[in-house]
């Protein structure tokens, strides 16, 4: 058992408002898992669309120029030669590992190694990182916010010393494996506290933002929230940037006072998952229908959207589809919620919604 009165007695001063938002988002999440039918290639072609953006983000956050445009003409092996070598080696690395977090989140698991293994891998083409990629810091850091052209243009707050970093590290990750198997509060919060409680440590000398960002991937999706690789996570946080640091320093900054207050951070933190989860509903009712249907099934749907009513055989001999294929396309449209039946057995009736 691990056990950290700090973060136990934070999680026990969360005002009522925080629990509402935790129920509205896990409301659209089951709407999501029960009803998500999405076309296996258009999810594919929303996976790719979201690496390239989630990629995008999340170094801009950081300071770097590429736009969406110029991180996927990276991927298809374009070369880039109006930005330094840097910033092609970040996005590289940025890249591979979300698509690794989305295709094999189920095999990580969470634990010190496996940060500083996640560190190693973002970092692995970046000349200028090799002596510290997978290490944590040796000399102190300070957290900077940078402007559109990459400029530092303020210290933001100072990190854990370096010589206090293992130590702090250790407790993190022991206390969050802890504290989301044995479900002390709602895996919201839990990692709430992780990625707060990790950005004030800073543990690494370099990579820490986007770091923090991926483990944010993995542990929602460890979470259940499965919707992650089909919407932007770090797209919504930099279209709300300054709100996203002023938040983490207005709960940082009660850090040395006591157990501190995570409360700002996390009224954040779920607003962009629950604004998250909206988007993801929204892609399950705006998906075209034709992406979904066969050509003899998207027959049988027109042909209902036609009528009031209408049964197996008549469809059948209104479509010249086989029966059996009609019964199929029905079983579909039925399972899609595009159609509902009326009565029982050989006199059912189908209508559209």
């Amino acid at each position: 058992m691990v056990k950290n009165r700090k973060f136990e007695s934070r999680l026990a001063q969360l005002p009522p408002a925080v629990f509402l938002k935790i129920a509205q988002i896990d409301e659209l999440k089951g709407r999501w898992t029960q009803g998500t039918n999405l076309n296996p290639q258009l999810l594919g072609r929303l996976k790719r669309s979201v690496l390239i953006t989630s990629t995008g983000a999340s170094t801009r956050i950081e300071g770097a120029r590429l736009s969406d445009e110029d991180v996927e003409d990276l991927m298809q092996g374009i070369a880039m030669q109006k930005f330094a070598d840097r910033e092609k080696q970040e996005v590289q690395g940025y890249f591979e590992l979300l698509q690794i977090i989305f295709d094999a989140w189920e095999h990580i698991r969470f634990s010190e190694n496996t940060v500083k293994h996640l560190h190693q891998e973002l970092l692995k083409y970046v000349k200028k990182d090799q002596d510290h990629r997978g290490k944590y810091k040796s000399t102190n850091n300070k957290i900077e916010m940078v402007d559109e052209q990459g400029r530092r243009i303020g210290v933001i707050f100072d990190t854990t010393p370096a010589y206090l970093t293992p130590k702090q590290m250790q407790e993190l990750v022991e206390w969050t494996k802890y504290a989301l198997d044995a479900k002390l509060s709602h895996p919201l919060i839990i990692i709430g506290n992780f990625l707060v409680e990790f950005l004030n440590i800073h543990p690494f000398k370099d990579g820490n933002g986007r770091l923090s960002r991926i483990l944010t991937n993995l542990l929602l999706l460890q979470a259940g929230y499965l919707y992650m690789p089909y919407v932007s996570h770090e797209k919504l946080i930099e279209d709300q940037k300054p709100q996203y640091y002023l938040a983490l320093r207005k709960s940082q900054k009660t850090f040395k006072k006591g157990t501190g207050n995570i409360t700002p951070w996390l009224e954040f933190f779920l607003e962009i998952i629950l604004a998250q989860s909206k988007e993801a509903i929204s892609l399950m009712s705006q998906e075209r229908i034709e992406d979904i249907l066969s050509n003899k099934q998207i027959a049988v749907w027109q042909y209902i959207q036609a009528v009031d009513e209408a049964t197996n055989l008549q469809i059948a001999a209104a479509t010249k589809i086989a029966y059996a294929t009609v019964r199929q396309s029905l079983a579909k449209l039925l399972q899609l919620k595009k159609i509902e039946s009326v009565g029982m057995g050989r006199s059912s009736r189908y209508r559209k919604i």
